[in-house]
């Protein structure tokens, strides 16, 4: 645990900070450094060192509370945003990320997410977060705006219509959804026509451009099948929203009618005559939490 004095100096002057430090100490596991009065813990497998190097790195405090040191590259620090993979969600509290700090989940909290706790991101998603350091020295994550997104973006093309793209959402609105497209550093934006449901902040989709916004240059995109596609057997609907998706959903033969209705306009046994067929061809499995695509 941190003395009160060794917690102060660190809170004060090195937290979530980028730093250059002594090492004073090498153990089996740790390379022990020194800074003023705190000595961080930098693991040894990051790279060979001896005692009285001087080396450059980012400082926090790990899941154990111990003063950490670590040379791995982070995008995200207090002053540049670096995208984060969901490791865990908590309703009370917000949702843990993976920025890359070895031992160390940063929490984005929930008074950062949606009120809509539908919509929050699940495991596996991706958020584009800065670190803020609290009072009591904690780092949390910090969920880019839409104006950080401009910043990060390029100018979309006016020649991209019918393109399949990957995206990933960052903002739900009444009036739509804004997502960032990592492939093609672009932004784009998704009317609720175009779409099956709202979709989750990180989550990752597959969209379709259907036009060209001049205002600012984004694209128009779409998360439904193309009109053709449509219109083809009922199974063809569901292979399409799985993959607009991301490979999976809740529903599955099992859930009820009006569930059913609601996302694709069909009726249950309409819903159960179309797994059934992609079951066939190998192109789904069901389960007890919902129906996945076969890779």
């Amino acid at each position: 645990m941190l003395s009160k004095e060794s917690k102060e100096e660190l809170m004060e002057n090195y937290i979530a900070t980028t730093i250059s430090a002594l090492i004073v100490e090498e153990g089996e596991q740790f390379y022990f450094l020194q800074k003023g009065d705190t000595i961080f813990r930098l693991a040894k497998e990051e790279g060979e060192h001896q005692v009285g190097d001087v080396v450059t790195g980012f400082t926090y405090v790990d899941k154990a509370e111990h003063v950490r040191f670590t040379t791995v590259e982070q995008k995200a620090t207090q002053e540049t945003f670096g995208w984060g993979i969901v490791t865990d969600v908590r309703k009370d509290l917000g949702v843990f990320l993976d920025t890359g700090l070895p031992g160390k989940d940063i929490v984005v909290s929930l008074d950062d997410l949606p009120l809509d706790k539908e919509t929050w991101p699940k495991k596996g998603d991706q958020l584009y977060v800065k670190l803020v350091v609290d009072k009591k020295g904690r780092i949390w994550g910090h969920l880019a705006w839409h104006e950080d997104f401009w910043q990060l973006a390029n100018v979309a093309y006016d020649n991209m219509n019918n393109q399949n793209l990957r995206a990933i959402v960052y903002r739900n609105k009444e009036s739509g959804t804004f997502v960032y497209l990592p492939d093609n550093n672009m932004l784009g934006f998704i009317h609720p026509n175009e779409r099956f449901s709202v979709p989750r902040i990180g989550q990752e989709m597959q969209v379709r451009v259907i036009g060209f916004r001049r205002e600012d240059r984004s694209l128009n995109l779409s998360a439904k099948p193309r009109s053709y596609e449509m219109l083809d057997a009922d199974s063809q609907m569901v292979l399409a929203y799985l993959e607009s998706m991301g490979g999976k959903m809740s529903l599955n033969d099992k859930s009820s009618p009006d569930e059913i209705k609601a996302t694709f306009g069909i009726s249950k046994g309409q819903f159960k005559k179309a797994l059934g067929g992609l079951m066939k061809q190998g192109k789904i499995k069901q389960n007890p939490e919902g129906t996945v695509l076969v890779n």
